[in-house]
């Protein structure tokens, strides 16, 4: 019987593999612009009716049911989102078209970004409001200082 643990590590060496050939998947034959070691989600939605409207930055991360939205239906425009480098866009986010989020930002889950974020944010609510700056964070948008 294997050890659970190695099962484990051999789970999630299939999973980052899954990951990266999904990206290069959606920069080959989408066209979409995604930075160097960004982490997206299986379950994250990334526009494909714009796709070339995408534009994540190295070292970012989208977690489970994020959505980026480059086209607006109803109002008839194709707009790029763009999302700076070691950002952390939360679970069940909406970014719609147009916006420009800023490098290491974190957008709180739920949250529904409707204007640009400046660098070194943190995002929430509906619409998206700033709850705190001067931040700073590492790959993948981890904290690096105390979120108090």
């Amino acid at each position: 019987m294997l050890n659970n643990k190695l099962v484990q590590k051999l789970f999630f060496s299939i999973r980052h593999t899954i990951i990266s050939l999904r990206n290069i998947y959606l920069r080959k034959i989408y066209g979409m612009s995604i930075g160097k070691d960004v982490r997206i989600s299986l379950k994250a939605n990334l526009d494909r009716t714009y796709p070339r409207g995408v534009i994540i930055g190295e070292g970012s991360y989208l977690a489970f049911g994020a959505t980026i939205l480059c086209h607006d239906m109803s109002r008839n425009i194709a707009q790029d989102v763009r999302i700076g480098k070691n950002c952390f866009i939360g679970a069940h986010s909406i970014i719609l078209p147009g916006v420009t989020i800023g490098d290491q930002v974190v957008v709180a889950a739920g949250a529904i970004v409707t204007k640009d974020v400046e660098s070194n944010t943190i995002v929430a609510g509906n619409p998206a409001k700033p709850i705190k700056t001067h931040i700073t964070t590492k790959k993948w948008g981890i904290i690096d200082t105390p979120a108090s």
